[in-house]
């Protein structure tokens, strides 16, 4: 062969040789990168995880949470608009709902802004803004009929009130609830609600039993948040808000012997349980002590045994709370050095004129050791056993004068009466309180006199001042309303309290009631005809 053909032989075996090398080299790569990309998939040792079933690790609040939980419930309330004087800042001053409402009767008829537009602090209670007002509380049931304890600060300026369930849907608005019986001065109300089904309770502890130390669970609506719960611990008991004494020298808050706790208490946890780690209430919640209006640490719940003495008062035959007293006032703190002088016992400061007190012969600067022969411990020891004796009764006082002892036997009084007695209030201002409370049984709503100048302005003969309306009540029903004149019942002339009296005597149920009457704060004036069929 020419040298020209051994070089191109020779060229094309290096080529095939290369070209065979290269094949060689790219499928052996292949291979190794499948394979090290297989070991990558395969050899994963992670297991995947999965949810457990769930388990109860035993925590004793939550077993008490759901316990108790369906017996606590949440309240709304509703406050309708009502006129408000001219340019006046504060409301509620001097003395209670049928005076306020007074109060705007002779506005409207003596200048006073029917529109209830005065500005200043009404606008923000939204009377001014002629809105509805709305509140928040909390509650819980203690009769499987629907009977409910809550704050009478909850229930007090409503005119409807709401009662939800936990049960209930979050879109439900509530059950329509009534009044039973309110006591202002421990702030207790007891409200009813309507079942076909026996609702579920709570059990009421021995408050006394209750120990500084002990967890408690809170539980009510904090800011409408129903349903929720919050921890702590009992931190002192005994424990008074002094808000000082009234004009006439007597304590206000006289009965409110509150048990603190650090359990978190906000707005609109007012009325709810406060219980112990068996699930018994041994407190209603009511108060907090806050410089942000939020749960410092510093809650008050009434105790237990306070409240269950309450509610049977409430629910009995008058639906009210009465108690005794002897018409005294007396020092409630008093130093070792005091003691040693006039004695251990209770210092009576002032003595009601004409009361039970100095009818007995006791006089300022006697001191009380004893009742029935029984040695009295403090203020609120004595003024415990008075309060819980039937006026009429009788008990006998052991007391020193001037170092020397005496007794003496002093009847019992209606503790409401000798109050009303010191603010000023005769017997017929007394009597006719007791003749309103009959409308108020019988059709759900107290009623006024009304002053002869007023009804001049008017334009009227007689008739009396609708000044209060129990929710849920017949008068609620047909459409009455405070502030309201009836004039007829049932074609019966109503010209004062004598008159309203006998024309709804004799009424019952199933009887149709038609009212005549004029509403003052109505721009086009004139009469109309309001009734129905008592329930």
């Amino acid at each position: 062969m020419s040298l020209w053909e051994r070089i191109q032989t020779k060229r094309l075996t290096s080529t095939f040789a290369l070209l065979a090398t290269l094949s060689v080299g790219i499928v052996a790569g292949s291979i190794l990168t499948a394979k090290v990309h297989g070991k990558e998939q395969d050899s994963s040792d992670a297991t995947p995880l999965r949810i457990p079933e769930p388990q109860s690790v035993g925590n004793g609040f939550s077993k008490i949470a759901k316990m108790v939980g369906p017996a606590v419930v949440n309240i709304n309330t509703e406050s309708l608009p009502k006129a408000a004087p001219k340019g006046r800042g504060r409301r509620g001053q001097g003395g209670g709902q049928d005076q306020q409402d007074m109060q705007d009767f002779f506005n409207r008829f003596f200048g006073g802004n029917p529109n209830g537009n005065g500005g200043g602090d009404d606008d923000e209670d939204g009377d001014g803004a002629g809105g509805e007002r709305r509140a928040l509380g909390s509650g819980f049931i203690v009769d499987s009929k629907g009977y409910i304890i809550t704050n009478n600060h909850v229930v007090e300026k409503a005119d409807k009130i709401f009662v939800k369930l936990s049960t209930d849907p979050e879109s439900d608005p509530g059950r329509p609830a009534k009044v039973i019986g309110t006591d202002k001065d421990t702030d207790i109300a007891v409200i009813k609600i309507e079942s076909k089904d026996p609702l579920p309770t709570i059990k009421l502890g021995n408050s006394e039993g209750a120990q500084v130390g002990d967890w408690v669970l809170a539980i009510g609506s904090p800011f409408g948040l129903s349903q929720t719960v919050s921890a702590g611990i009992i931190s002192a008991k005994g424990r008074q808000i002094n808000e000082g004494p009234s004009a006439n020298g007597f304590a206000t808050n006289q009965f409110q012997r509150f048990i603190q706790t650090d359990a978190a208490i906000n707005p609109g946890n007012s009325g709810g349980p406060l219980v112990d780690m068996s699930g018994a209430v041994v407190g209603m919640n009511t108060a907090i002590y806050t410089q942000s209006m939020g749960s410092q640490g510093v809650g008050f719940a009434m105790p237990a045994n306070t409240v269950v003495n309450v509610y049977n008062m409430l629910i009995g035959p008058e639906h009210k709370v009465t108690r005794g007293s002897i018409g005294i006032s007396f020092q409630s703190n008093i130093s070792s050095a005091v003691a040693r002088m006039y004695g251990s016992g209770v210092i009576v400061s002032t003595v009601s004129k004409g009361g039970p007190a100095e009818k007995a012969g006791l006089q300022a600067g006697d001191v009380i050791e004893s009742i029935d022969g029984r040695k009295i411990k403090d203020g609120d020891d004595m003024v415990n056993d008075i309060a819980s004796r039937r006026p009429g009764s009788t008990v006998k006082l052991g007391y020193l004068r001037d170092g020397k002892p005496g007794t003496t036997t002093v009847s019992i009084g209606d503790r409401a009466k000798i109050f009303a007695d010191l603010n000023g209030n005769g017997q017929d201002d007394d009597q006719e309180a007791q003749s309103t409370d009959v409308s108020a049984d019988k059709l759900g709503m107290s009623v006024t006199a009304i002053p002869n100048a007023a009804l001049g302005k008017m334009g009227i003969k007689g008739g009396v001042l609708i000044s209060a309306i129990k929710p849920g009540s017949f008068a609620d029903e047909i459409g009455l309303a405070r502030g309201v004149v009836i004039i007829e019942i049932n074609r019966k002339t109503v010209t004062d309290m004598a008159s309203f009296q006998t024309a709804i005597k004799g009424l019952k149920s199933g009887d149709d009631v038609v009212f005549l009457v004029r509403d003052p704060n109505s721009r086009a004036g004139g009469n109309n005809y309001i009734g129905g069929t008592l329930p």
